[in-house]
């Protein structure tokens, strides 16, 4: 500012009004820099006295101002600075004078509202080169809270260069790691040094987390923060050798910041840092010599999913399955941070958990006398046995897509041990006692009595009812998989579903499977063209011609494909389905996939189930249906494993006199005799042709492709036809009415089971209760826990709870979650409370009172105090 400007302003300053009570102006024009002192005798006022203070005239101006002369407006220059307010003879003079600066330091903290003190001007000199663009002022400006101390305008600098607008310590440090660990290359870093911030740094992380190096080393100060963390949950013994970094009076500090940073947004930028320590201190070898229970409750780094894996991986490739183990560990590790990169092994590993338990459960083996016993079992237990296996290989598959090379291997043996238990236990010991007591059935009537059959479905459950129906058809939807379908639908739609079976037309491929559900008198099969081919009352049951077959019994009928009518617009499949009482539609998302690939099997179970649930949604909402039969034509037989020539029966003993046959079935003339195979009436014996099928889980030695996904065959799982029937609920509908409570669809709520309410150590645990199971109308959810103040502040670590318990028992539906609270003062008069918050924030969250007693709580840091 030049001197014409100075004049102009103090001239306009003694030109205002004065103050009420005031007789005259005083102006003190500081000036410690002594910026004006050479152009003092170019300042003449208009209405204003000029007198300088020289550092040893104090007394002399005093007695001019309080005495000489009471009238005169008076400027006084002062380039003069006290260390001490006492040594300030002018200071009650001061007080009640006016204040001028015209340097430039001064012009910039009138501009940024700080507080213009002796300290805070000689931190704005500092940083002289910061402030000297208008932009970087404004950041100052715009964060949350203006500086009032140096410690805080040392925050704001280093905070406005990481690009944020709360200076807290957390997040300037979070910024830091973030630009990388060479601080040659870290560009946040370099503008620290840049502008004098990198002393203030060092200053602020060495008191907040005890790192005190003289080399300033980000990578150093990574081991430190995430040691000294990891030793709230790791017993310090463990890092035995590593305690030049672990610093345990800052350990709150510390694992608050890991874990702020590990359940923020930017939780996926620490991963690289957590890897560099592990292989800077060698953690996977350390770890690997401690026991899982020892690993478990430790979730910053990722190495520790590594060790657990590996360790429960080799047990079970040693015939070691601790069910129990097993469960509790994902149970544990799933609420955990660098989860999802692991998610795929620990989901196989619980699958290996269930079928282990379903093999202690059924160790005896499979000894039922008849087979509508076997039925009975399969239908309402033995099925989540290929459930388990179908869950397992479809968390195998997702691992194959990305590479891990401490785990895959290891993985690829528990395959192997899954295919034991699976194929050799499950479907061999299943299948021989299935096969024994329904080969006479099968022999002498084509089926097993007392079940209901696929051809019988139009007649029984379509012909005579009082609404219209749509029934859906989903080629290859096993039971175990319509289960699933089932249970979805329970819980996602307003609704009444049940599930039943009736055993498939013999052989279990879709021509005949499909034949058998439409309606008609009598199937016959002959061969035409070479091809074995499938008719009802004499009309092709081909897929061209099931909608003719359909409106033959019922004009009102209509049979349509779901890739047709998927993607046409909703008025153009509305008006396919208006005025009809029967509508067919036709889905084919699993058998199709076998084309394609044995491996695509299991994922296009997957998504046929989300096909079939949108295709219920349509019916209801744009088709206004309310009753939905789900079906399929036949089930199937699969394993991943390449099979043995002892799972094989050779055609040889054919001699000719096949018709048709596939790795399941044969067809035959009359008079054969083939070795190996199970004879099994054809079409109540109104044919020219023969059945037979080979038992167990054997295959038909054919050339090609094909042997994993097979089906035509009488095991249960190609045999067993589901049939969901689905009522769609109206609010009106009296059956809704009577039972609201039941049908509607809620999250399964979690309560705080421990019933003390006072906390007396900074770390502690607590009990919490699943109230109702999942399943129906209760659906799973995710649960963040934590404390907070009474202004809603948090005050401890965050943590998960997933609510998808399924077990009636109540024992089994508890969680116990570890809590550490932040290193704060706290008050034992002060209320505080827990939070029970859904993760969706679709719910109120719950929250309980809580009384804090701690003695020794730890202060907030107060950096650079």
């Amino acid at each position: 500012m030049d001197a014409d400007k100075v004049i102009q302003d103090l001239n306009r300053r003694f030109a205002a009004p004065l103050p009420e009570f005031y007789q005259r102006r005083i102006i003190f024009w500081y000036d410690e820099d002594q910026e004006f002192a050479d152009k003092l005798d170019e300042i003449v006022l208009e209405n204003a006295k000029t007198v300088i203070l020289t550092g040893s005239n104090a007394f002399a101006v005093k007695k001019l101002l309080n005495h000489d002369d009471l009238t005169s407006n008076y400027l006084v220059y002062s380039p003069v600075s006290y260390n001490r307010q006492d040594d300030n003879w002018l200071l009650d003079i001061e007080l009640y004078s006016e204040e001028f600066r015209a340097d430039l330091i001064s012009i910039w903290m009138d501009e940024m509202d700080i507080p213009s003190t002796p300290a805070m001007r000689k931190q704005v000199k500092h940083y002289r080169k910061y402030f000297n663009a208008k932009d970087r002022r404004a950041r100052i400006v715009a964060q949350n809270k203006i500086p009032s101390t140096p410690a805080q305008l040392h925050m704001a600098v280093m905070a406005a260069i990481c690009g944020l607008k709360n200076p807290q310590p957390n997040q300037i440090i979070r910024s830091v790691f973030r630009a990388g660990l060479d601080v040659q290359n870290n560009a946040t870093y370099r503008e620290f040094i840049n502008y004098g911030s990198e002393d203030a740094f060092w200053a602020m992380v060495r008191q907040g987390c005890g790192f005190y190096e003289e080399e300033h080393d980000l990578g150093r100060l990574a081991i430190h923060l995430l040691l000294t963390a990891s030793t709230r949950t790791l017993r310090p013994e463990y890092l035995a050798g590593l305690d030049i970094f672990i610093s345990m009076p800052h350990q709150a500090y510390c694992y608050d910041f890991i874990s702020e940073w590990l359940h923020g947004e930017d939780r996926e930028q620490l991963y690289d840092v957590a890897r560099y320590v592990e292989d800077e201190a060698h953690l996977n070898q350390r770890f690997a010599k401690l026991a899982v229970d020892d690993l478990v409750n430790t979730e910053c780094f990722p190495c520790i999913n590594e060790v657990i894996l590996t360790k429960l991986m080799t047990e079970i490739s040693n015939h070691i399955i601790d069910v129990d183990t097993i469960s509790a560990t994902v149970e544990k590790r799933r609420t955990c941070a660098w989860y999802e990169p692991f998610e795929n092994f620990y989901d196989g590993l619980l699958q290996v958990a269930n079928m282990q338990r379903f093999f202690k459960e059924h160790s005896a083996g499979f000894h039922t006398a008849d087979a509508k016993g076997i039925w009975k079992e399969y239908t309402e237990n033995y099925y989540q046995m290929d459930t388990y296996y179908r869950l397992f290989h479809l968390s195998f598959q997702k691992s194959l897509e990305t590479s891990n090379i401490l785990l895959d291997d290891l993985f690829k043996h528990v395959a192997d041990k899954v295919e034991g238990l699976y194929s050799h236990w499950f479907l061999g010991g299943l299948g021989n006692n299935w096969s024994d007591v329904c080969a006479d059935e099968l022999e002498q009537y084509g089926k097993v009595l007392e079940i209901a059959k696929q051809e019988d479905f139009y007649r029984s459950r379509i012909k005579n009812s009082d609404t219209r129906v749509f029934v859906i058809i989903s080629d290859a939807l096993r039971y175990e998989v319509a289960a699933s379908l089932a249970d979805q639908l329970r819980r996602e739609t307003q609704s009444k579903v049940s599930l039943s079976s009736m055993q498939s037309i013999f052989p279990s491929i879709t021509k005949f499977g499909m034949a058998a559900l439409l309606p008609h008198k009598e199937l016959g099969a002959e061969v035409r063209n070479d091809i074995l081919t499938v008719f009802a009352d004499a009309q092709s049951t081909a897929s061209t011609n099931r909608d003719k077959v359909l409106k033959n019994e019922n004009p009102s009928s209509v049979a349509l494909q779901y890739k047709n009518i998927i993607g046409m617009k909703r008025a153009e499949r509305s008006a396919l389905v208006k005025g009809m009482d029967v509508v067919y539609l036709y889905h084919d998302t699993i058998d199709d996939a076998s084309h394609t690939s044995d491996t695509s099997v299991f994922p296009a179970c997957d998504k046929a189930i989300s096909e079939l649930k949108n295709l219920v949604r349509i019916i209801v909402n744009e088709f206004g249906g309310t009753r939905i039969m789900i079906t399929a034509d036949h089930g199937f037989l699969y394993t991943y494993s390449p099979l043995t020539e002892d799972d094989k029966v050779d055609k040889t003993s054919f001699n000719g006199m096949d018709v048709e046959y596939g790795r399941r079935y044969a067809i035959m003339q009359k008079g054969a005799a083939p070795k190996y195979l199970m004879p099994v009436k054809f079409l109540d014996g109104k044919s020219e042709f023969d059945g037979f099928a080979p038992r167990e889980s054997i295959r038909i030695k054919m050339n090609g492709g094909g042997l994993n996904f097979v089906h035509g065959g009488i095991s249960l799982q190609e045999m067993v036809v589901p049939v969901i029937e689905y009522r769609y609920l109206r609010n009106d509908s009296m059956e809704y009415k009577r039972n609201k409570q039941k049908y509607d669809t809620k999250p399964v709520t979690v309560s705080l089971l421990s019933a003390n309410r006072k906390i007396s150590n900074m770390i502690f645990s607590l009990n919490f209760y699943q109230k109702d199971a999942v399943g129906d109308n209760r659906e799973a959810t995710t649960y963040l826990v934590y404390f907070t103040d009474e202004s809603g502040k948090q005050i401890s670590d965050v943590q998960k709870i997933i609510a998808d318990k399924t077990s009636d028992n109540g024992a089994d539906r508890t969680f116990r979650c570890n809590f550490n609270l932040k290193s704060l003062k706290y008050s034992n008069t002060a209320t505080y409370y827990l939070v029970i918050a859904d993760e969706q924030g679709l719910q109120m969250p719950q929250r309980e009172q809580f009384q804090i007693d701690i003695a020794f709580a730890v202060d907030e840091f107060d950096f650079f105090s």
